[in-house]
């Protein structure tokens, strides 16, 4: 659909077509009621019998089916209609809000689309030096107004087609076809249940018009943001509800604390210890703070004014259960050539160490964009799992990671439902503990991607490559020659900071012990560690990636290896 063609539609015929067509059903309907009780009901009373009196009655019973079912099937006609007068209202809305946006820009909207505006400083009418970043953002409101439009056509034309095709060829005045309409019609915005896959997800929530769309966004984005197989567009729209509605919550609950209740309590004349009151007072203000951080982090990013050098996010899936879980993605990974997944380990919540993992993200669409700059790029940080909160004994632990197992198939598998147009180039990294996390689900469940990154690993579950589901010449892992994951052994993960820390200097970094000196990893052992084979030794059979001397745990995203990375994502 184009720009003109919704700008300058005539909401008022689509209003007059359903209010004629809802009066052609209440009279209708009114007739029907005449006929039952002024000849089936009188007839019925008239005490009349035998086997012609049987007769008449059944075929009356029989055409009165009918008038109920061409009844229940013009109320379905004009509830259509209504609904396409409420979504076409609401993509109209939303462009005459871009047009309006634009023209105060000084950015002006051609018929087809395509937007300009005059650079020169010196003009009258110069559109300032942020112009081409506003209309960047612009455009792609734009086209999801259309494409909102274009939906709503779609979809309206469908439901009004299979009525024409009942009334053509009779089925409509049949009481089954019209009770599987109205039953059809009533579900149709039952949110799935949790069984259904991401496919049978996206297939329902195409079928509903975008009025409908936006009403569960509105009522339920709790369940809308947080569902595989929607658009990220859409998800996008109800978590940032969620999100808002969760700060507040949790910034009343913070203010609402209380006073900080007398820290020591006495034991005797020359003791005395914390008190159990602040002790539990103390433990939660932290907590609030630290997610009430992690909601400002993902906000901020989500708030940021749009650039070529800093695109727009989407927050693809978010709630503050347990340590909270997000999913934010820069750039929309429906529309990228490139989409890669990035699975942080050990520490990972919504929690004041949020930011660092989304600056990941925003490196790795840069690293991209610098290999190959004819693609697009959509980085997505999925904090989608119970992450382990500590070294030991939780990161010795594998139950985080099989715990997100489905959860990351299913993630990955929505990726590819909801991508638009040609198939993209789908990688998933994942980092320290996320590696294992990654491990896992290609083991177990398969994830639908083409490449796959290990970086500072402890282990993927398995001790080759071939083990993964993906063609060994496709799983890449790096490991850096101060990174102290390597004392993450089998016999106790939890060595590098217990037997290790008495015998090595120690400094903790993003929840691992920096560890000097490095005894390396390049030689020819065939090193072990947490949870199973080194992805990057040479052994198991997948391609290293380089780093700098020096690259400890949380260096990965810098040097030689986040440009590696960037020419891995960037199908290079």
């Amino acid at each position: 659909m184009e720009v003109k063609t919704l700008y300058d539609a005539n909401l008022n015929n689509l209003l007059s077509a359903r209010f004629a067509y809802e009066s052609l059903a209440s009279a209708f309907g009114k007739h029907v009621e005449a006929w039952q009780t002024t000849v089936v009901d009188r007839l019925h009373r008239s005490q009349w019998s035998g086997a012609t009196a049987d007769q008449v009655n059944a075929d009356l019973q029989a055409f009165t089916g009918k008038l109920k079912a061409a009844d229940e099937e013009l109320i379905l006609v004009g509830a259509a209609l209504a609904e396409a007068h409420r979504s076409i209202a609401l993509a109209q809305s939303r462009l005459i809000t871009v047009m309006d946006d634009a023209k105060a820009a000084g950015i002006t909207v051609a018929p087809d689309g395509g937007m300009t505006w005059e650079n020169d400083p010196k003009a009258g009418n110069f559109a300032g030096p942020g112009a081409a970043n506003k209309a960047a953002a612009l455009q792609l409101r734009l086209r999801d107004a259309l494409s909102e439009a274009d939906h709503a056509d779609q979809e309206i034309t469908r439901r009004l087609r299979h009525f024409v095709d009942n009334a053509t060829s009779g089925t409509g005045l049949n009481s089954a076809t019209a009770e599987a309409d109205r039953k059809a019609s009533q579900g149709r915005t039952d949110i799935p249940d949790g069984k259904a896959g991401p496919e049978q997800v996206k297939a329902w929530w195409n079928g509903l018009t975008p009025g409908e769309q936006e009403q569960l966004i509105q009522n339920h984005p709790e369940q809308i943001g947080n569902r595989d197989g929607i658009p990220a567009v859409d998800r996008d729209q109800a978590n940032r509800i969620t999100i808002e509605r969760e700060h507040d919550r949790l910034q009343n609950e913070l203010d609402h604390l209380g006073p900080e209740p007398e820290a020591m309590k006495q034991l005797g004349p020359k003791a005395e210890i914390e008190s159990p009151a602040h002790v539990k007072w103390k433990e939660k203000k932290a907590e609030l703070e630290d997610r009430l951080a992690g909601i400002n982090s993902l906000q901020s990013r989500l708030g940021d004014t749009v650039t070529p050098e800093h695109p727009k996010a989407y927050l693809l899936g978010f709630d503050t259960e347990n340590k909270g879980h997000a999913i934010i993605a820069i750039n929309n990974p429906d529309t990228s050539d490139n989409v890669v997944t990035y699975v942080p380990g050990t520490g990972a919540r919504v929690g004041d160490n949020l930011h660092s993992d989304i600056e990941r993200s925003d490196a790795m669409v840069g690293a991209a964009w610098r290999a190959g700059q004819t693609k697009t790029t959509s980085s997505i940080t999925w904090v989608g799992y119970d992450a382990p909160q500590s070294i030991f004994p939780q990161a010795a632990n594998d139950s985080y990671a099989d715990g997100a197992r489905d959860k990351l198939h299913n993630f990955e598998t929505g990726l590819r439902v909801t991508h638009e147009g040609a198939p993209s180039h789908n990688i998933v990294v994942g980092h320290s503990y996320g590696s294992t996390t990654v491990g896992y689900a290609l083991r177990d469940r398969g994830l639908p991607v083409d490449d796959v990154i290990f970086v500072g690993s402890p282990g993927v579950g398995v001790d080759s490559a071939k083990d993964l589901g993906v063609d060994p010449k496709h799983v890449y892992a790096g490991r850096g020659d101060s990174d102290a994951i390597e004392w993450a052994l089998p016999e106790n993960p939890a060595d590098l900071v217990t037997d290790g820390a008495s015998q090595w200097g120690t400094k903790i970094m993003n929840g691992f012990a920096d560890l000097v000196p490095y005894s390396g990893f390049h030689g020819e052992a065939d090193n072990h560690l947490a949870f199973g084979r080194d992805p990057a030794n040479g052994r198991f059979g997948g391609r290293e990636i380089p780093t700098d001397p020096g690259t400890e745990h949380s260096d990965y995203w810098q040097g030689q290896s986040l440009r590696a990375m960037g020419e891995i994502i960037a199908g290079k």
